[in-house]
C-alpha cells in the first residue's frame, strides 16, 4: 500500500527531470546558435542581440562553461576575421558577463596566447588587429584576477579602488604601472584599428568598417575608467613620494593623454559611434600633479551608451526566446496544489475507464499557460532591459552629478582653509593689537609728563622768541652785506673757472705736440738702428770674404798635399794588383774542384726532381678527380632543385600561388645573366680542369634562378589567359628538361665538351617574351611617353641654360651703359659669377647626358632605349624631376640677377636661387650616378662637374654678400647728445623692436617649415595622379616640355631639396 502512494512521486520527478533535460537541451541549441552567429567569417560586426544572449547565458549558467566548450571548436586558426569577431565576443563576455566568466577564461589564458603569437607571425591586417587584441585580453584577465576588488568592467567607486591600492606605497606605485600597461594595450588596439581604417578602402558606414570599430565601443569604455583610476592614483603617489621619482610616470602619463584624447576626437568625428555611444570630452591640458588642489579640478570621463528604441526582430526561425526562470519547480508546484479529487489507484495507474486523467489536462493546460508566460516573460525581459539601460545612463549622469558635487566639495574644502588660515592672521592681528594698545597706555602717561614739561619750556621760549626777534633785526643788515660779498665770490669763481679750462685745453695740445716729438724721435731712432745694422751687416760681409780668400790659400796647399799622397797610393795600388792576380789563379784551381762537385749534386737533384714530378702528376690527377667529383655532387644538386621546380608545377597547393609579369620578367633577365656565367665558367673549366669553382659557382645561381623562373612562370600562368598560360606553362616544362638534359651532359666526361646551354636560353628568352605580352598595355604608352620626355627635359634644360647666358650678357651691357663707379664693379662682379655658374652647369649637364646615355647602354641589353627607361620608370620620373628643377633654377637665377642690377630686388633672392641651383645639380648627379657603374670613367667627370658647380654656386654668394656690404651704407651710431633718460628710452625702444623682429623670424620660420612639409606631401605623390588632379592633360604636358624655356616644373614631379640641404632622394632600390 505505501509503494502505491509513492507511485505519484516518482512520476513527478521523472517529469522534472525530463522538462530539466529539455530545458538543458533547448539553452545549449540557443547558446550554440547564438555563438554560430555572432563569431562567423563574414567581415560584419557582430549582432548585439547575439552577443546578448551569450552574455545571458552566463548569468544563468553562473560561468562561461558552455561558451567555452563551443569556441574552442571554432577554426580560429583559419580565418583572421572569424579570430577578430571570437576577441570582441569574448571582451563583452569578459565585461558583461558573470563575474565567474572571469576565472572560466582564465583557464584558456594560454589559448589566447597561441592564437595571438600565430596571427602576429603573419603578414595580414586582421592578423596584426587580432595579436594586439588577444594581447590586451590577457593582460585584461591577468590585471582583474590579481586585483580582484575592481570588477572587469571597471566601474569601480573611488573607495573600492583606495581599498585595491592600500596604505603601503609600494603597492600603489605597482598598482599605477599595471594600470599604465592596461592602457597602453588598449590605446595600441584602437591606434591600429584607426590607422588600418584610413590606409584602406573600408569606412565607418560600410560593415567591412564596422567590423574593425564595433570593439572600439568595449576600449573607449575600459580606457575611461582606466584614465580616472591613472589620475586618483597619480595624486596619491604625489602626496607620498617627491616630485623627481615619479617624473617618469608624469611623462607616460602625458603620453597616454595625448593619444587617448586624439583616440576620443578621431572617434566623436565617427558617424558609427555618434549613434551608439556617447564619448566624454578630456580637458585641453592634463591635471598639474605638482598642485594638489587640482585634483578638485579633475571631473571623471562618463560614457553614455544611448537608449535602444526599437525592439530586437527575430532573423531566423531558431531565435527563440530563451526561458530565464525555472519552470519545473512551478509547474511541479501547480500540481501539487491541485485537490486530489481520485483516490491514489486513480492517481497512479489512471481512471478505470481508460479515458484521459484530469492531470493530463491540467498538464497541457499549464503548458499552455507556460508559454503564455514566456512570452510575457521575454516582453518583459526586454522592457527590463530598457529599464536597466536608461537606469544606467541616468546612474552615469548621476556619477557625473556626483563627481562635480566632490570636486565642488573639494574646492569648498579648499576655501575653507583659506578662511581658516585668514582667521589665524586675524586673530594674530588682534594679538598684536592688544600688545599696541598696552604701548599706547603707556605712551599716553609719558606723554602727559612731557605735557608738563613742554609747559615750562614753552615760558621760557617766550623769552627766547623776544630775544630772538631782536637778533633777526641785526642779522638782516648782515644779510645784506653779505649777499654782495657772495656775488663777487661767484664772479670769481667762474673766471677761475674758465682760466683753468684754457689751461687744460694747452696742457692738452702740449701733450699732443709731446707725443708727435716723441714719435719722430723714435721713427728716427729706428732708422738710425737701421743703418747701424746695415753697417754691421757690411763689416761681418767684409771680413768674411777676407775669411774666404784665407780658406782659398789653404785649400790650395791641402789639394797639393793630398796629389802626392795619390801618387803615393797608386804604387800601393799596383803591387796589391800583383798579389791579387797570383791568389785568382789559386782560387780558380778550387773553383773547378767545386764545379765538378757541384755537377756530381746536380745528377742526384734531377733523380730527386723526376720523383717530385711523377708525384706531382698523381697529386694533379687527384686534384681533378676531385674537382669533377664536385662538379658531379654541383650538378646532381641543380638537378634536385629544378625537378623539385618541375614537381611544383602538378603540386595542387601550388595552383593558389600568383606572381606579377614584371617579376617573372625580372626572373627571367636574371637566369639570362646566369647561363652567360655558366657558359663562361664552362670554358674557363675546359681550360683548367684544375679549378671548377667558378663553374661551380655559375651552376648553383643558375639552378637557383632556373628553378625560380619556372615556378613563378607556373604562378604567373595562374592569372594569365588561357593560350597565354599553357604556352607559358609548356615552355617552363621545356625549361626543365632542356636544363635536366644540359646538366646530364656536364656530369659526364664524354659529353661535358659539347655540353651548351643555348637552347635554355631559347627557351628563358620565350618566357620572357611571354612575360612581357601579359604585362599591362596601359602603363606601355606612359612609360614610353617617359621616354622621350628624358631626351625633351635634358634638351630643354640645356636650351635654358643657354637662354640665361645670353640674357646674363645682355645684363652686363646694360649696366655698363647705365652705371659706372662701384655700382658697375659690384655688378660686373655678380654677373660674371653668374656666368661662371651658369657654364658649370652646362657641364654638369652635359657630364650627365653622357653618363646617362652609358647607363642606357650597358643595362639596356637587348631592349631599346624607350623599353629601359619604361623598365626604370622611377630613375626616369627622377631625371626628369632634376632635370626641371635645374631649369627652373637657373631661370630664377637670371631674374634675380637682373632686379638686383636694376636695384628693384634684394640680394638675398639672388642667394637663395644659388642654392637652389646648387640643390637642384645636387639631385642631378645623384639621379644619374644612381645606376652607374662605380668603375665607370664618366663618373668621376660628372663628380668633378658637380663640385665645379658648387664652387661657383659659392662664389655667387660671396660675390653678392661683398656687393652688398659695399653698396649698403651703415649709419654712424652717435649718441653723445643724449641724456640719460632719452639713452633709457632709446635702449627700450630697441629692444622691442628686436623682439618684435624675433618674432617675425620665428613665424617665418614655422611658415617655412609648413611650406616645406606641403612640398614634399605633394612630392610625394605619383607622377600620373599628380597630373589628374591638376587638370593637366597629355598634350599640355608635351607642349611645356618641348618648350625651350622651362618654366616653374609641376610640384607632383619635383622633389627639390630643402635649402642648403642633401637633396631628398628615394633608396636605389626604387629605381630598379
Amino acid at each position: 500500500m505505501n509503494s502505491i502512494r509513492q507511485v505519484p512521486t516518482r512520476v513527478k520527478s521523472r517529469r522534472v527531470e525530463t522538462n530539466l533535460g529539455a530545458e538543458r537541451e533547448h539553452f545549449d541549441k540557443q547558446q550554440l546558435s547564438s555563438i554560430s552567429k555572432a563569431i562567423n567569417a563574414s567581415e560584419t560586426p557582430v549582432k548585439e542581440k547575439h552577443a546578448r544572449r551569450i552574455i545571458l547565458g552566463t548569468h544563468r549558467e553562473k560561468g562561461a562553461y558552455t561558451f567555452w566548450s563551443y569556441a574552442l571548436g571554432l577554426p580560429l586558426a583559419s580565418s583572421a576575421i572569424l579570430s577578430w569577431k571570437f576577441c570582441h565576443v569574448l571582451h563583452k563576455v569578459l565585461r558583461d558577463g558573470h563575474h565567474n566568466s572571469l576565472q572560466d577564461c582564465m583557464r584558456h589564458h594560454s589559448t589566447l596566447v597561441e592564437i595571438g603569437s600565430l596571427w602576429g607571425n603573419l603578414h595580414d591586417k586582421y592578423g596584426q588587429l587580432v595579436s594586439l587584441y588577444t594581447k590586451l585580453l590577457c593582460t585584461k584577465m591577468e590585471f582583474h584576477v590579481k586585483h580582484s576588488g575592481i570588477r572587469p568592467n571597471l566601474e569601480t567607486t573611488d573607495e573600492e579602488l583606495d581599498r585595491t591600492a592600500g596604505t603601503d606605497i609600494n603597492n600603489v606605485f605597482q598598482l599605477t604601472v599595471e594600470v599604465f600597461d592596461y592602457m597602453d594595450t588598449e590605446l595600441r588596439l584602437a591606434e591600429t584599428v584607426l590607422r588600418q581604417l584610413n590606409t584602406s578602402i573600408a569606412i565607418s558606414t560600410l560593415t567591412s568598417g564596422q567590423c574593425r570599430l564595433a570593439p572600439l565601443i568595449q576600449v573607449i569604455q575600459d580606457c575611461s575608467h582606466l584614465y580616472h583610476f591613472t589620475v586618483k592614483l597619480l595624486f596619491k603617489l604625489h602626496s607620498c613620494l617627491p616630485p623627481d621619482t615619479l617624473q617618469g610616470h608624469r611623462d607616460r602619463f602625458h603620453d597616454q593623454f595625448h593619444s587617448l584624447k586624439s583616440f576620443f576626437n578621431k572617434a566623436r568625428d565617427m558617424l558609427f559611434f555618434k549613434r551608439l555611444i556617447q564619448i566624454p570630452k578630456l580637458p585641453d591640458s592634463p591635471p598639474n600633479f605638482l598642485h594638489a588642489a587640482s585634483l578638485a579640478k579633475h571631473v571623471k570621463p562618463v560614457v553614455v551608451i544611448p537608449d535602444e528604441d526599437e525592439p530586437e526582430q527575430q532573423d531566423d526561425d531558431d531565435d527563440e526566446p530563451e526561458p530565464l526562470i525555472e519552470v519545473s519547480n512551478a509547474t511541479t508546484s501547480s500540481v501539487q496544489a491541485q485537490p486530489q479529487q481520485f483516490d491514489i489507484f486513480d492517481q497512479a495507474f489512471g481512471p478505470p475507464n481508460g479515458g484521459f486523467d484530469d492531470r493530463d489536462l491540467q498538464i497541457e493546460s499549464l503548458k499552455r499557460d507556460l508559454d503564455m508566460l514566456r512570452a510575457e516573460l521575454e516582453r518583459v525581459k526586454a522592457e527590463a532591459q530598457r529599464y536597466i539601460t536608461q537606469l544606467k545612463s541616468q546612474i552615469n549622469s548621476l556619477e557625473a552629478e556626483l563627481e562635480e558635487q566632490r570636486a565642488q566639495k573639494q574646492r569648498a574644502l579648499v576655501e575653507n582653509e583659506q578662511l581658516r588660515m585668514e582667521l589665524e592672521a586675524t586673530r594674530r592681528r588682534n594679538a598684536e593689537h592688544e600688545g599696541l594698545q598696552t604701548t599706547f597706555i603707556e605712551a599716553e602717561k609719558r606723554s602727559q609728563a612731557t605735557e608738563q614739561r613742554y609747559n615750562k619750556l614753552k615760558e621760557k621760549h617766550t623769552e627766547l622768541v623776544a630775544s630772538h626777534a631782536e637778533l633777526l633785526r641785526k642779522s638782516a643788515d648782515t644779510v645784506k652785506m653779505l649777499s654782495a660779498t657772495q656775488q663777487t665770490q661767484e664772479e670769481v669763481a667762474r673766471t677761475k673757472q674758465q682760466l683753468s679750462f684754457e689751461v687744460d685745453r694747452i696742457r692738452q695740445e702740449a701733450d699732443m705736440k709731446v707725443e708727435e716729438q716723441k714719435f719722430e724721435m723714435e721713427k728716427l731712432r729706428r732708422e738710425l738702428t737701421e743703418k747701424l745694422a746695415e753697417m754691421t751687416r757690411m763689416k761681418s760681409s767684409l771680413q768674411s770674404n777676407e775669411k774666404t780668400g784665407e780658406q782659398l790659400n789653404s785649400s790650395i796647399t791641402a789639394l797639393q798635399a793630398e796629389k802626392e799622397r795619390l801618387m803615393r797610393s797608386v804604387s800601393e795600388k799596383e803591387a796589391e794588383l800583383s798579389s791579387l792576380r797570383q791568389s785568382a789563379q789559386v782560387q780558380q784551381s778550387s773553383l773547378q774542384q767545386e764545379r765538378d762537385k757541384s755537377v756530381r749534386e746536380l745528377g742526384e737533384l734531377q733523380g730527386k726532381l723526376q720523383e717530385k714530378s711523377s708525384r706531382e702528376e698523381q697529386l694533379q690527377q687527384k686534384l681533378l678527380e676531385e674537382q669533377f667529383a664536385l662538379l658531379q655532387g654541383t650538378v646532381s644538386e641543380a638537378e634536385n632543385i629544378i625537378q623539385d621546380a618541375v614537381a611544383k608545377l602538378d603540386d595542387p597547393l601550388h595552383i593558389r600561388c600568383t606572381s606579377s609579369p614584371d617579376y617573372l620578367i625580372s626572373r627571367a633577365e636574371a637566369t639570362l645573366g646566369s647561363i652567360d656565367k655558366v657558359k663562361k665558367g664552362h670554358a674557363d673549366y675546359l681550360g683548367n680542369m684544375g679549378d671548377a669553382g667558378g663553374l661551380v659557382r655559375a651552376l648553383t645561381q643558375f639552378s637557383h634562378l632556373t628553378s625560380d623562373t619556372i615556378i613563378n612562370g607556373s604562378a604567373t600562368a595562374h592569372m594569365a589567359p588561357t593560350d597565354h598560360a599553357d604556352r607559358l606553362t609548356e615552355n617552363c616544362r621545356d625549361c626543365a628538361t632542356q636544363s635536366l638534359q644540359f646538366l646530364k651532359e656536364l656530369k659526364a666526361k664524354a659529353t661535358l665538351q659539347r655540353a651548351d646551354p643555348a637552347s635554355i636560353r631559347v627557351i628563358i628568352q620565350k618566357i620572357l617574351h611571354l612575360g612581357q605580352e601579359l604585362r599591362p598595355k596601359g602603363m606601355d604608352v606612359r612609360q614610353d611617353e617617359l621616354g622621350d620626355l628624358v631626351d625633351k627635359e635634358m634638351a630643354a634644360t640645356s636650351a635654358a641654360i643657354e637662354e640665361a647666358v645670353r640674357r646674363i650678357d645682355e645684363m652686363m651691357n646694360q649696366a655698363r651703359e647705365d652705371t659706372s663707379g662701384e655700382k658697375l664693379e659690384v655688378n660686373e662682379r655678380i654677373l660674371n659669377s653668374c656666368t661662371d655658374l651658369m657654364k658649370a652647369i652646362r657641364m654638369l649637364i652635359l657630364a650627365s647626358t653622357d653618363l646617362q646615355k652609358e647607363i642606357v647602354e650597358s643595362g639596356r641589353g637587348a631592349a631599346s632605349i624607350k623599353e629601359f627607361y619604361a623598365r626604370n620608370s622611377r630613375w626616369t620620373e627622377g631625371l626628369i624631376s632634376a632635370s626641371k628643377a635645374v631649369g627652373w633654377g637657373a631661370t630664377q637665377m637670371v631674374e634675380s640677377a637682373d632686379k638686383v642690377v636694376l636695384h628693384t630686388g634684394k640680394y638675398e633672392e639672388l642667394i637663395v636661387c644659388s642654392h637652389e641651383i646648387a640643390a637642384s645639380t645636387a639631385q642631378l648627379v645623384a639621379a644619374s650616378k644612381v645606376k652607374a657603374d662605380r668603375h665607370s670613367r664618366k663618373l668621376p667627370v660628372l663628380q668633378q662637374a658637380s663640385r665645379h658647380v658648387n664652387e661657383m654656386a659659392a662664389n655667387v654668394v660671396a660675390s653678392t654678400r661683398t656687393g652688398q656690404e659695399h653698396l649698403e651704407e651703415k649709419d654712424t651710431m652717435d649718441f653723445s647728445g643724449m641724456s640719460l633718460i632719452k639713452l633709457r628710452r632709446e635702449e627700450m625702444e630697441s629692444q622691442v623692436k628686436l623682439l618684435e623682429l624675433e618674432s617675425q623670424l620665428e613665424n617665418e620660420r614655422l611658415r617655412l617649415g609648413e611650406l616645406r612639409k606641403k612640398h614634399y606631401e605633394i612630392a610625394g605623390v605619383p607622377l600620373e595622379e599628380a597630373s589628374d588632379g591638376n587638370g593637366l592633360s597629355s598634350s599640355s604636358a608635351h607642349a611645356a616640355h618641348s618648350s625651350p624655356k622651362p618654366t616653374k616644373p609641376a610640384l607632383t614631379t619635383m622633389r627639390k631639396p630643402a635649402l642648403a640641404q642633401k637633396p631628398h632622394l628615394p633608396p636605389k632600390n626604387m629605381f630598379k
